[in-house]
């Protein structure tokens, strides 16, 4: 009977850990084609509103003499919101805040004692969230410019910040299949950036703009990787349950954003007699949204995706290990490149397969999944008696360099 209880156990255990490692796929992949969904959806906006309130109680149901009234470019426009996508990706965030309160209840309503963190004040989340504000912005605006699948990729440069910083401000000493694996992941990125380059502009895309997308990508990826420092320089002590500092994270990031929008509303991006367009214009998004169900569709799913991400990946941390949640990120990657290349967002270019590689390659190397696998199989052939070198690290855990 216990043999039975046992083996009913584990075939539940794997059936969660697959049903877990779906949803981390499906809704981290939903997350960033959500947003790219919008980024290429045009829809009526706050000026096309007006002017067709206008058109019509002047002419009715004649046509507008005036082509500013008539065309789609003034009614019509696409959706380039990319701080107001960033507000709502904090509101997702900071469900999880509730989702965490809801799971203390449930412990203790179950008699059991719930995991909490040391005392700590919350205004200790704020300079990670503004790192986390500004990154978002800045990748949100380049995936306007670029494809989603080259926005996935690119965001593998964080290892490469990561890894110099921990150096300058942890004290970390970085072992030799970090460098290679920076190494790795540097060549993987200028590969990507190349291809760009070189078959930019096909798919709809301006190289120019495409170019500058990637660059925005890369460089928001120095922003993630000081966020990340910081949080293990003054947060990690604190030993704060991840879905409550998500939920932290996503409440502070959320108030800060959402002030802001006011003062971005006033800024200037550019000057256009057709669209005159401002740094952010959340009542402009408001409207398109409203006239458009592709950006409702997309809105809610960007806000949802976020949520179930962050606490299928913190469960799949917990459950599983920071290894497979490594694994299904890749996998990740191919899925979002994957659905780019059927729906027509872009179009295959050669040297992407070989970044990706590159990239791949390049995390399993950083984070000792290649050596330490490796020597354990060749000193198993030889009786397991070697000694693993100290460049290489004695165990995969303790080979990472940051978390």
């Amino acid at each position: 009977m216990g043999e039975e209880n046992s083996v009913t156990s584990t075939k539940r255990s794997a059936v969660f850990h697959i049903v877990i490692a779906i949803l981390m796929v499906s809704t981290g992949s939903i997350n960033t084609l959500a947003m790219k969904w919008a980024d290429v959806t045009r829809a009526p906006g706050q000026k096309g509103v007006y002017e067709k309130r206008l058109c019509d109680s002047l002419f009715g149901d004649m046509p507008c003499p005036d082509d500013d009234f008539s065309s789609d470019k003034a009614h019509n426009h696409l959706f380039d919101h990319p701080f107001f996508q960033t507000l709502c990706m904090f509101f997702g965030e900071m469900t999880c805040f509730f989702a965490f309160k809801a799971v203390i209840a449930w412990s203790l309503s179950r008699g059991q004692t719930p995991t909490t963190a040391k005392p700590f004040n919350p205004l200790i989340f704020l300079f990670p969230a503004c790192c986390d504000m500004t990154g978002s912005s800045m990748m949100i605006a380049g995936l306007t410019m670029t494809y989603a699948s080259s926005f996935q990729m690119l965001r593998g440069a964080v290892i490469v910040f990561t890894g110099l910083l921990s150096v300058a401000f942890l004290g970390k000493r970085l072992l030799k299949h970090h460098w290679i694996g920076m190494l790795f992941v540097g060549g993987g990125l200028v590969v990507i950036g190349v291809g760009d380059s070189v078959y930019g502009g096909e798919g709809g895309m301006d190289k120019t703009s495409q170019l500058t997308g990637d660059l925005l990508i890369v460089t928001a990826q120095i922003i993630i990787a000081v966020q990340m420092i910081y949080e293990e320089r003054f947060i990690k002590k604190y030993e704060v349950p991840s879905l409550q500092a998500v939920g932290w994270e996503g409440i502070w990031g959320f108030t800060v954003l959402f002030i802001l929008q006011f003062p971005f509303y006033f800024i200037p991006k550019s000057i256009s007699t057709v669209r005159p367009e401002r740094l952010e214009n959340s009542v402009d998004a408001l409207y398109q949204i409203g006239n458009s169900w592709i950006l409702i569709v997309a809105t809610v799913g960007l806000v949802l995706s976020i949520a179930f991400f962050n606490f299928s990946g913190i469960t799949v941390t917990k459950e599983m290990s920071a290894t497979t949640r490594m694994v299904l990120d890749s996998v990740r990657t191919l899925f979002i490149w994957s659905v780019s290349l059927a729906v027509g967002w872009e179009k295959f270019q050669n040297l992407q397969p070989l970044g990706y590689v590159l990239l791949v390659c390049g995390t399993f190397i950083y984070y000792n999944l290649v050596f330490v696998p490796l020597w354990k199989f060749v000193t198993s052939k030889r009786g397991g008696r070697e000694k693993m070198p100290l460049l290489f690290g004695e165990t995969a855990s303790s080979g990472s360099g940051v978390n």
